[in-house]
């Protein structure tokens, strides 16, 4: 279940005004939640990391719902994706359009008799000419090669992530992570000026509607207390900052020990 924009918009607002510390604007929670939700995520990795080297095998806590790598693990479900990229002729490369944050397993399929799927394995650019282009070296399609790089719109000005692979498959699929959408708050105006909160479904169609965070609901104190960080800043309030940072860091000393 993801957090709701609003809920955490309307909380944001209220502990502002309770406290008499300012007021943001929409467009700017929008950037600010944007920013928050993003950091969040990114920290979803270090964390992971810093407790896999705590605990080679993370028995510390290993019950069924206490295991904090797995935790991590189950927040990023929702970014998990398997994508079938497409070939480029005019690129020589395979592309998706897919916001693409890490790549997992790419997994290359040979049409033969019989068909042949093999997972292939991440190189550099260098490392890839080097060892394509020599006869004692070359992969084979039981040991594909591939790098990874991004191709950019010149109209659109748009990135599309690329992979290069060799042999050349003739389908690929990847295990990937998607990046998180911009959050939007998205409102009308009513009748002597004030904000309305429309939780229609923002679209190209519809720039009015509204986008939730996609961070799992447990994330929605951790979101609200980040989100008031950055508007002490906003609104040039220290004690906001402060009181913001002293939650955010107990919160992480409470996970980590």
């Amino acid at each position: 279940m993801a957090v709701n924009v609003n809920t955490v918009y309307e909380t944001v607002l209220y502990l502002l005004n309770k406290e008499q510390r300012g007021y943001i604007t929409p467009e700017e929670f929008n950037q600010i939640a944007t920013q928050v939700q993003m950091e969040i995520f990114q920290e979803y990795f270090s964390d992971a990391n810093q407790l896999i080297r705590k605990d080679q095998i993370n028995t510390q806590n290993d019950s069924e719902f206490f295991n904090h790598v797995k935790n991590i693990e189950y927040k990023l479900y929702p970014f998990q994706k398997e994508v079938l990229f497409s070939y480029s002729l005019a690129d020589k490369a395979w592309t998706t359009t897919e916001n693409v944050y890490k790549i997992g397993d790419v997994i290359a399929t040979y049409v033969n008799n019989p068909t042949l799927e093999s997972v292939a394995e991440l190189t550099t650019v260098k490392d890839y000419n080097l060892i394509t282009r020599s006869k004692l070296t070359q992969p084979t399609k039981s040991y594909p090669l591939f790098y990874a790089s991004s191709l950019t719109n010149l109209v659109t000005q748009d990135k599309t992530s690329s992979l290069k692979v060799f042999p050349k498959p003739d389908t690929l699929l990847c295990n990937i992570l998607t990046s998180p959408s911009n959050v939007y708050w998205g409102y009308s105006i009513g009748s002597v000026g004030q904000f309305s909160y429309n939780n229609s479904l923002r679209t190209a169609t519809n720039v009015n509607g509204s986008l939730n965070f996609e961070l799992d609901i447990s994330e929605q104190s951790n979101i609200i207390l980040n989100v008031l960080k950055y508007c002490g800043l906003i609104i040039n309030n220290g004690n906001v900052i402060q009181a913001a940072m002293g939650e955010i860091q107990q919160d992480k000393v409470n996970l980590k020990s």
